[in-house]
Order: structure tokens, then C-alpha cells, then sequence
């Protein structure tokens, strides 16, 4: 199979979906163009060209990608809004039953992901609805600054994707399947590394939201920044998931930071395997992801619970 610019049909917009274009079937200079950034951003040659290997990598299962059209979609789902123990605002924002996996479930694991994509954590949601990828979601979106205006209305904004008590695939191929069912995941909307001061899809970012790490982190020094208000939502989200779900927060990440500093983000083999408990990122369990990556903020935060 071999996918390229002037292709047309179903496969064409089954990878528009997957990287969160608009699936038209047409396979044009922009799809060309998304091709080649993931290409270069997961370790592949970036010739625009969908053959065999960058087929078996894109169509892995998990929740990377999301849509890049920012606009205002989620008027077409009810929305409830509920406040908890411990302050903070989430919007049950709930997909079809066909659209995630009926627990009920353990949880073990807390994973922190990103979207890969723009601000809104409504239009995350409405496109894992709507795509055809099968049952892929994590239980909650944080939303956050839209990347090139400082736009603001979505930041630190939590959405809750499907009941308590159900799952999604979220983590692509692991050690694990066990994790993937006894897990409850986050995607921050964020796009990651920045480089020459544009993002993966080629997007310029302000540069107030750009942060320079110290260390490369995989390969990149600066990174789309964690936002204050989305630090100060996850860290009330992390301590009512860890009651609701009597997860320990102060294992994972938390005493892997304690222990090892920035490393603690790096790929881990125990954590690939399921047997770390407690916070984890993707980059955790995966060599091949970006989310999330070790700012400073983020850290000090998660080493506080």
C-alpha cells in the first residue's frame, strides 16, 4: 500500500482523521505536508509518502491526535457542569456509548497525555466522537491557551469525556493491556516541542508560550509552555481522581522526579510493563511519544502532592 500526494478515498481520509485533518479523501499539499511533520516527529522518513511502515505507525491506537480546526464545535453536545469536593469546575461533556468501553474497571494508573493539537478540549472530544478509529479516549480533556493569539476561554478548562467506571484505548502498544482498562487518562492540549519557533503542523507559537528547557528533552529544547491555569486545574484534578479512585499520587512520577530529576519523564521498563503505579506520562511507556516533557512548573507541582 502506498498513499501519496494526488491519492484519493477512504484510506486517504482515514489518515486525515488520524492526524486530525478534515477528511475530505483528498490527499493534497496539506496532507502532504501533515504526513511529513509526523513523519519527523516519530523517527521516520519525512517524503510525504503513507507506504507500508508509516501506515503500521499511524494507525496505532492512542490519542495523540486530535483536530487542528479550532473552531467552536461543541454546541452540538449537552454540557452539565459539576463542581468538586475540592474546587474544581468539570463539564461532562459525554460521547455516545459506542464511542468508549463499558467497565467496570480497577484504576491503578493516572496518565497524563497531550493532544497534539489546539485549545479547546470540546473539539477534542467531538472528533473522537465522530472519527472512525473505534473506542480511543481518555476519560478527561484540559483545555488550554489557543498557541498563536493567547486566546484564553479554554484554559484550564476540564472536560470529562465518559462516565466514571469506563475506559478507552489510550496508550498505543505497550507491555501492559492491563493499563489500557485500569487507567484514567488526561490529555492537556498542548502541541509539544517547538522548533524554530513553529509547532509539529506548522504552526508559529507566541513566544510567551514557548518554554526553553535547560536539557534537550527527546531531542528538543523548547516546548509549548503548561499554562498556569492548566497547572493550577490539574493539580485539583490529580488529587479528586486520586480520591475517587484511591489512586497514590506520590508514586509514579512524583517519586521518580524526587529521585532522578528531569529523567524521570524518560522511557521507563517497569512502567512499560505495568509495574509502576500511581502518575505516569507517555513518554513513560512509549520511546516514540513527546507528551508530556519536563517543564520546571510541572514538576514542582507534581513533587507537592
Amino acid at each position: 500500500m502506498v498513499i501519496k500526494l494526488g491519492s484519493r478515498g477512504k484510506r486517504v481520509a482515514q489518515i486525515q482523521t488520524l492526524l486530525g485533518l478534515r477528511p475530505d479523501g483528498v490527499f493534497g499539499p496539506n496532507t502532504e505536508l501533515a504526513v511529513k511533520m509526523w513523519q519527523k516527529k516519530n523517527g521516520l522518513l519525512p517524503d510525504g509518502i503513507v507506504g507500508p511502515k508509516t501506515w503500521k505507525k499511524i494507525s496505532e491506537v492512542d490519542t495523540d491526535f486530535t483536530t487542528l480546526n479550532d473552531g467552536d464545535t461543541y454546541k452540538t453536545f449537552s454540557k452539565t457542569d459539576f463542581i468538586t469536593k475540592n474546587g474544581l469546575d468539570v463539564v461532562e461533556y459525554f460521547m455516545p456509548k459506542d464511542e468508549y468501553k463499558s467497565g467496570p474497571i480497577n484504576p491503578e494508573y493516572i496518565f497524563l497525555h497531550h493532544t497534539a493539537g489546539w485549545n479547546n478540549p470540546f473539539n477534542t472530544i467531538t472528533q473522537w466522537a465522530n472519527d472512525k478509529r473505534g473506542r480511543i479516549a481518555t476519560e478527561f480533556v484540559l483545555g488550554g491557551q489557543k498557541i498563536n493569539d493567547n486566546d484564553d476561554t479554554y484554559d484550564g478548562v476540564m472536560v470529562q469525556s465518559f462516565p466514571k467506571g469506563n475506559w478507552g484505548y489510550h496508550l498505543g502498544r505497550n507491555g501492559s493491556n492491563h493499563m489500557h482498562i485500569n487507567s484514567v487518562g488526561v490529555e492537556l492540549c498542548n502541541f509539544g516541542w517547538v522548533k524554530d519557533g513553529k509547532t509539529w503542523a506548522n504552526v508559529r507559537a507566541d513566544e510567551s508560550q514557548v518554554v526553553k528547557l535547560s536539557k534537550s528533552f527527546r531531542g528538543y529544547r523548547e516546548w509549548h509552555r503548561y499554562s498556569d491555569e492548566q497547572l493550577k486545574s490539574l493539580d485539583l484534578w490529580l488529587r479528586w481522581i486520586a480520591e475517587r479512585d484511591n489512586i497514590d499520587i506520590r508514586e509514579g512520577l512524583p517519586k521518580l522526579i524526587k529521585d532522578y530529576g528531569v529523567k524521570a519523564f524518560e522511557f521507563n521498563r517497569d512502567a512499560y510493563y505495568g509495574k509502576v503505579k500511581g502518575i505516569l506520562s507517555h513518554t513513560n511507556i512509549r520511546k516514540d511519544k513527546f507528551d508530556v516533557f519536563p517543564q520546571q512548573e510541572l514538576m514542582d507541582m507534581l513533587t507537592s502532592l
